[in-house]
């Protein structure tokens, strides 16, 4: 089917970094304008409304370009900025409305997931055509190499704070380094081993890192405050304000925890027919989802939800992003003979 190929290509093609998804939107919109559709912010909706309606949900931001632009075909892979985060399962979306048509299933084409939460528009979306809140299932077509992911870790970023006093370099002692005054909670936090959390049998490691680090304002002035952003990635089997108090329990030694963003995890949910339709047809494996997806979201609007679709997680936001075209096909092919079934 090198349709699917033309399509992963023809978006790969249209940037859409994010904060500037509207391109992308409307040149879906126009391929799909004889079906019903709904426009909301830089969001695509895309399906008939129906009670019961099968989502499949899908993200048209990416991350910044790294490396070369532009696409190509190399051997049995499509590369590109967004190829497999998440190009090629929005094409296979877009494949499986034009042959399923808009009163089997329902498309959600949404901006903002790459960034913080508070400018993640599923739930603007799920606001703006609330009979979607009535879909008896959704499957997020986030990569997951061949595997059925359930559920999602939750997400905290803090500031954390450590203050100290300024002086001249040449007389260090009289002020107070700051940076140097985090010394044991940059070695408390490099021992830091995942934490293993067990879930209907699925995996989850929580793990917390540094992620950025800012300090000092001159080369000859000693540093009065240091300032480290912590990634806390949480269970599912963890509420938001149990994974912050956590976090202040860790970062005890700081003089201040700001709390930056938090996003709630995904409920590890396979039980549902559909679900288990898809793992006997594609002969997928079930892991549970190392990392943040809108499983979390869905899952908080009472819609059960996996991730399955195209590609590798390992490749998400490394320069050289590809997918794999068999990989394409099998993600299409094993939703198409599921949603082509009578009864969903």
């Amino acid at each position: 089917m090198t349709e699917l190929v033309d399509t992963v290509c023809w978006m790969i093609d249209i940037p859409s970094v994010t904060g500037e998804e509207a391109v992308l939107r409307d040149a879906i919109a126009g391929r799909l304008a004889a079906m019903p559709h709904q426009v909301v912010a830089d969001s695509l909706v895309v399906g008939a409304p129906h009670p019961g309606a099968i989502l499949l949900v899908g993200h048209l931001d990416t991350v910044p370009l790294q490396g070369d632009t532009g696409v190509r075909v190399e051997g049995d892979r499509v590369r590109g900025l967004g190829a497999t985060d998440m190009k090629g399962g929005l094409a296979v979306m877009v494949h499986l409305i034009e042959v399923l048509g808009p009163n089997r299933i329902a498309c959600v084409f949404y901006a903002g997931e790459e960034g913080p939460l508070d400018g993640n528009q599923l739930g603007q979306v799920l606001g703006a055509a609330p009979w979607l809140i009535e879909a008896s299932a959704g499957v997020v077509m986030e990569p997951t190499d061949r595997a059925i992911e359930a559920g999602c870790q939750g997400v905290v970023n803090a500031y954390v704070v450590f203050e100290g006093e300024p002086a001249h370099s040449a007389r260090p002692w009289l002020g107070d380094n700051a940076i140097t005054k985090a010394g044991e909670f940059l070695t408390l936090m490099r021992g830091l081993e995942p934490e293993l959390h067990l879930i209907n049998g699925l995996e989850f490691k929580e793990v917390m890192s540094i992620t950025t680090a800012h300090g000092g304002v001159a080369k000859n002035v000693i540093p009065a405050q240091f300032v480290l952003n912590l990634n806390y990635r949480f269970s599912p089997d963890r509420a938001p304000d149990q994974a912050v108090e956590r976090l202040h329990q860790v970062c005890k030694s700081a003089d201040r925890v700001d709390i930056a963003d938090v996003a709630p995890a995904g409920t590890v949910d396979i039980g549902h027919p559909l679900f288990q339709a898809l793992i006997e047809e594609s002969g997928a494996g079930v892991q549970g989802k190392q990392g943040w997806t809108d499983v979390a979201q869905l899952s908080a609007a009472g819609i059960p939800a996996v991730n399955f679709g195209p590609g590798e997680p390992s490749l998400a936001h490394k320069p050289g992003e590809s997918v794999r075209i068999a990989d394409l096909h099998w993600a299409y092919d094993s939703l198409l003979s599921v949603l082509g079934q009578p009864g969903w």
